[in-house]
């Protein structure tokens, strides 16, 4: 089983310089968390569940959450944090707002759509917007686990075009008049037997 550690000294979670890749599940790392002691808890990722282990006052504790009970792969904007810059995060969103965990992290938004679109494919999440009072909502309409569009506008059936001929039968060459067969009358019909 493959998995991701920390590289040369720095968490590959919340505060991270490296890229957690969603590809290479299952994924270890540490993210910060107010609540917990020494504001730590350490994060493990699989495609089917979330392992979230945390010591409170003194208690340890380790939560296994489905990847199903999780709303959704949301795009949020982090605002500053102890003097680093604002923010654009994907988050992997649930209903409690302290299980929510960060998946990726950047200062500007240039590769942040494609790596929600691919957390959200890679868990088989729906994705999420946070608004800017922080409701959770879905960009795109769903039918199920389908995305859907808006329906198409009706063809317009009476249009001067609609009674041309159509284009590959402009095409062909008009059928040559064929000469009637000569109808012999009043002959007897001349019938082989066996």
């Amino acid at each position: 089983m493959r998995r991701q550690t920390e590289l040369g000294g720095h968490s590959a979670g919340s505060s991270r310089t490296a890229r957690l890749d969603p590809l290479a599940l299952p994924v270890r790392f540490t993210a910060s968390d107010a609540v917990a002691d020494e504001r730590v808890r350490h994060v493990e990722l699989h495609r089917e569940h979330v392992i979230l282990r945390r010591a409170v006052q003194g208690m340890r504790i380790a939560l296994n959450v489905p990847v199903k009970a999780f709303r959704g792969v949301s795009i949020r904007l982090v605002p500053e944090r102890e003097g680093a810059p604002p923010a654009v995060a994907v988050y992997l969103e649930h209903i409690d707002p302290a299980l929510s965990i960060e998946l990726y992290s950047a200062p500007d938004s240039d590769d942040i759509v494609a790596e929600w679109q691919l957390w959200s494919r890679v868990l088989s999440l729906p994705r999420l917007v946070a608004g800017s009072d922080g409701a959770l909502s879905e960009p795109f309409p769903r039918l199920g686990a389908v995305c859907c569009k808006p329906p198409a506008q009706r063809r317009r059936r009476r249009s001067p075009l609609a009674k041309r001929r159509p284009k590959f039968l402009v095409r062909r060459r008009a059928g040559e008049a064929r000469t009637l067969a000569p109808v012999h009358r009043g002959e007897r019909e001349i019938i082989a037997r066996n």
